[in-house]
């Protein structure tokens, strides 16, 4: 069952249950599905419905960021519940030092070992932790290694 089609299904459970933030959520997943389809005009591969979710993601987590520097404490909270219902379909993100991990050998293997080569690792870096981890942390990491 493709990751669509599950959005589906708890679609039609979370409209049974009258849960109208799930309904919600997920009826903008898939907008965002419909989208992205029609501007690649065939469906999406599984791959593709993850980088759609990853962006909804991200756009809750800056949200998020922005809403805790204006002291909007009432839409912190919805924009959460959104966060958490789209990261139940993504994989599991890896933890600090499984990136830090990743990232050390990838260092190793491209020979890289000043800051000017930041591009060179974060290519390869972002390759392999595609949807594993969040970009901004991943470069954060990468800065803190090389310098």
């Amino acid at each position: 069952m493709s990751i669509e089609d599950k959005i589906f299904e708890d679609l039609k459970a979370a409209m049974k249950a009258k849960d109208s933030l799930k309904v919600g959520t997920l009826r903008m997943v898939r907008a965002q599905f419909k989208d992205t389809q029609i501007a690649k005009r065939e469906p999406l591969n599984d791959d593709e419905q993850l980088a759609v979710l990853g962006n909804a993601a991200k756009r809750r987590r800056e949200a998020l960021e922005m809403y805790k520097n204006s002291g909007r404490d009432d839409l912190i909270q919805k924009e959460q519940a959104e966060l958490d219902i789209i990261s139940a379909y993504l994989p599991k993100q890896l933890s600090r030092e499984e990136i830090e991990k990743v990232l050390k050998d990838i260092i190793k293997k491209t020979d890289v070992s000043s800051m000017q080569d930041l591009g060179k690792v974060m290519g390869p870096a972002m390759q392999q932790l595609k949807g594993k981890a969040d970009g901004k942390l991943v470069q954060q990491l990468v800065r803190e290694i090389l310098s």
